[in-house]
C-alpha cells in the first residue's frame, strides 16, 4: 500500500512537457509511479487519496532567491514563501547573511540585513540565537529546527569578508592581504565541504548598510574574486550568484568590465553562475545587453545564466509600509507617529488634506529624476491593488489614468485611496520592468531560454516589498488571465518554477513528477488561483513589522509526501530539512 495517491490530476511534470491526466503516487517521501496508461490509471491503494479532478498537479516550487537567513532560525512555518506553493527554497543571495560570524560582528551583521534587506533590526536582535561562528556551525543550527521546507545557502561574501578582514571588511575601498585573500578561499572550501551551495556577492551601489555605508563587496578586486573562484574549482561544487550595476548602468565601459571579470570567475571557476537582471527606466535597454552576453556564453559552452523576474519589481505605498508619497510633508509628520486609527483619523480632516497636498506640490516641484520623485509623483505608474490582486499592468490602468479620466488631480486620488481599508490599503510602484509601459519587454525576458525565475526576495523588504507571491501570480498573469499580449504555457511557468531552478543549483532530486523525484507536489485549482492584497503583520520577534500575503487556489501543498498545507492553512507538519549542496538525481 502506498502512503498517498492524487487521482486524476492533470499532471503538469516540470519537465515543460504537455500537461497530461495521470494519477501520482508516493510513498517513503518520493513519487514512486505516474500513471501512463487507461487514462493515466494506477492501481492499488493508499492510506490517503486526494481527488484532483479537474485541478494541476505539479511539482513544488523552487525559489532560488530568498533572504529568509535570519528568519528560518526562529520560524519553521517560513511564510509568505510556504502558502505560494514554495517547497525549497536558497538563501544567502547577494552576499549578505549572518555566517561566518566573528563575536564582535554580531551588530555589525544585523545592520547590514537591516540595510540592505528592509529586515528590522530589533527583530534581528531579538530572533537570532547566534548559536554559530563557523559557516558549517550556521548551517548545523539551521538543520536542528524543522521548517515546512527544505533550505539550502549560499556563502555570504559581506559576511566572509568581514570574518576575515574585520572591521577593514566593512569598507570596500580596502584590499585584503595576501593572507586574508588565501583565508577567505580557505572558508569557502571549507563551507562547501560541510553543505554550502554556492557563493553568493553584491556589487551595486543600491545595497547599503543601515548606516547608509556601501557594502563592503562593491568593488572587490580581481585578486580576491578569483581566489574565491579557484577555491570553487578546488571542490568541485557549488554555484555563483550576485547582483551587479550592469543592469542599470547607462556606462558601457563599466557594463563591458563587469562582464569580463564575470567572465573570468566563469573560467576560472568552472562552475554555474546566475546574476540579477532587470530592467530600469534610466537605461530600459541595458539588460538585452547583458542577455546578449549571456547567449554568448551559453554558446560558448559556459553554464551562465540571468535570473529574473516574473513580474515587476516594485514598492508598496502605504501609511503602515516604509513609504509613502506624503512622508516629507509637515503636515503628515505632525499625525505620523499616531496609531493607524487616530491617523486614518486626522487625515481624512480636509483642512488638513488642503496642507498636506500643497506641502506634496512645493516638494515635488523641487525633485529631480529618481526613486524619490516615483514615490512621490509617479501617478502613471502607480496602481491600485485590488482584492484579488491584478498584476497584470499597464499605464492605460493607472491611478494618473484614472484620475484623467474623472478630471481629477491624481494626487487627491492617490490620498483618499490610503485611507481606504482603514488605512490598509496600498498602492503598487513598479521600479524596475516597467519602461515602457507595458508587459513588452518582461515577456521578452521570461521567455528567453537562458534565464532563471527568481529575485522574489522572499523574508526581505519587509515594509516595502512583498514578492514571495510571483509564483502564484506568474500563473495568473501570463498562462490564465494574459489580456495584454501572447500568453505563456502553463508548461512553461511551471518548469520555470521547479525543474529549471532545481537543475542549476544541482538539485537534481527535484521539480519534476516523475519516479525517484522527492515527492514535493502541489494540488492546484487553477480557475481560483489568485494573491490576497498583503497586509502589514507585526509577527517578527520584538514585534516586528513585515508584509505578509496570502493565496487562494493552493488545495495541497505537499513536502517529501507529507501535506504541509490544504487550502491555505497549515497542517502542523514540518517535514523540511537543510539541503546540503547538490542532490543526485534518482536512478
Amino acid at each position: 500500500m502506498a502512503d498517498l495517491i492524487i487521482r486524476n490530476g492533470t499532471v503538469v511534470d516540470g519537465t515543460g512537457a504537455p500537461a497530461r491526466v495521470a494519477d501520482v503516487e508516493v510513498t517513503d517521501g518520493v513519487v514512486t509511479a505516474v500513471g501512463d496508461g487507461g487514462g493515466g490509471r494506477l492501481d492499488g491503494t493508499a492510506t490517503r487519496e486526494i481527488d484532483a479532478d479537474g485541478l494541476l498537479v505539479t511539482p513544488g516550487f523552487v525559489d532560488i532567491h530568498t533572504h529568509f537567513d535570519g528568519q528560518v532560525t526562529w520560524d519553521p512555518v517560513v511564510k509568505p514563501s510556504s502558502l505560494h506553493g514554495v517547497t525549497t527554497i536558497a538563501m544567502g543571495n547577494c552576499g549578505v547573511g549572518f555566517a561566518p560570524a566573528a563575536p564582535d560582528r554580531h551588530e555589525w551583521l544585523i545592520g547590514l540585513l537591516e540595510g540592505v534587506e528592509d529586515i528590522p533590526g530589533a527583530a534581528l536582535s531579538e530572533g537570532l540565537t547566534w548559536d554559530w561562528e563557523s559557516f558549517p556551525e550556521y548551517l548545523d543550527s539551521v538543520a536542528a529546527k524543522p521548517h515546512t521546507l527544505d533550505i539550502g545557502t549560499h556563502v555570504p561574501h559581506a559576511a566572509l569578508r568581514t570574518y576575515v578582514m574585520g572591521e577593514r571588511g566593512a569598507d570596500h575601498t580596502e584590499a585584503p592581504t595576501e593572507g586574508e585573500v588565501a583565508e577567505m578561499g580557505r572558508l569557502v572550501e571549507e563551507a562547501l565541504a560541510a553543505g554550502a551551495i554556492g557563493f553568493a556577492t553584491s556589487r551595486t551601489e543600491v545595497h547599503r548598510t543601515s548606516a547608509g555605508e556601501n557594502i563592503g563587496t562593491l568593488t572587490a578586486g580581481d585578486a580576491e574574486l578569483l581566489a574565491i573562484a579557484e577555491a570553487m574549482r578546488r571542490s568541485g561544487t557549488g554555484v555563483v550568484q550576485l547582483i551587479s550595476d550592469l543592469y542599470q548602468t547607462p556606462d558601457d565601459d563599466l557594463a563591458q568590465r563587469e562582464l569580463d571579470l564575470l567572465e573570468r570567475f566563469v573560467r576560472t571557476s568552472g562552475r554555474p553562475l546566475s546574476f540579477t537582471m532587470q530592467q530600469a527606466y534610466h537605461s530600459p535597454d541595458r539588460w538585452r545587453f547583458q542577455m546578449d552576453w549571456v547567449d554568448r556564453m551559453v554558446a560558448a559552452g559556459l553554464d551562465v545564466k540571468a535570473q529574473v523576474a516574473a513580474r515587476p519589481i516594485g514598492v508598496l505605498l502605504g501609511l503602515q509600509a516604509t513609504a509613502n508619497p506624503f512622508l516629507f510633508c509637515a503636515s503628515y509628520g505632525e499625525v505620523a507617529g499616531l496609531d493607524l486609527g487616530a491617523r486614518v483619523a486626522a487625515l481624512q480632516d480636509p483642512e488638513r488634506k488642503r496642507r498636506i497636498l500643497a506641502e506634496h506640490g512645493e516638494i515635488a516641484a523641487t525633485l529631480e529624476p529618481g526613486i524619490f520623485q516615483q514615490i512621490m509623483c509617479g501617478f502613471d505608474i502607480t496602481f491600485e491593488m485590488a482584492d484579488p490582486v491584478d498584476y497584470e499592468l499597464h499605464t492605460d490602468r493607472s491611478i494618473g489614468a484614472r484620475a484623467r479620466a474623472a478630471g481629477v488631480e491624481p494626487i487627491s486620488v492617490v490620498y483618499d485611496l490610503l485611507l481606504e481599508r482603514g488605512g490598509e490599503q496600498l498602492l503598487y510602484l513598479p521600479l524596475f520592468n516597467f519602461a515602457h509601459g507595458d508587459f513588452g519587454d518582461l515577456y521578452d525576458m521570461i521567455t528567453s531560454p537562458n534565464v532563471l525565475f527568481g529575485l522574489s526576495d522572499a523574508g526581505a523588504h519587509c515594509g516595502a516589498i512583498c514578492d514571495a507571491s510571483m509564483t502564484t501570480s506568474s500563473f495568473v498573469v501570463w498562462s490564465r488571465d494574459r489580456r495584454d499580449g501572447e500568453p505563456v504555457p502553463v508548461e512553461d511557468i511551471v518548469h520555470g518554477h521547479t525543474q529549471r531552478n532545481a537543475r542549476h543549483v544541482g538539485w537534481f532530486d527535484r521539480g519534476v513528477v516523475a519516479p525517484g523525484h522527492v515527492a514535493d507536489l502541489n494540488v492546484i485549482e487553477l480557475d481560483a488561483l489568485a494573491c490576497h492584497p498583503p497586509t502589514i503583520v507585526h509577527d517578527l520577534p520584538a514585534g516586528g513589522r513585515r508584509l505578509m500575503q496570502t493565496a487562494e487556489g493552493y488545495r495541497h501543498t505537499i513536502k517529501s509526501g507529507v501535506v504541509t498545507f490544504t487550502d491555505g492553512e497549515h497542517t502542523g507538519e514540518l517535514p523540511g530539512e537543510l539541503l546540503r549542496g547538490t542532490r543526485p538525481a534518482p536512478r
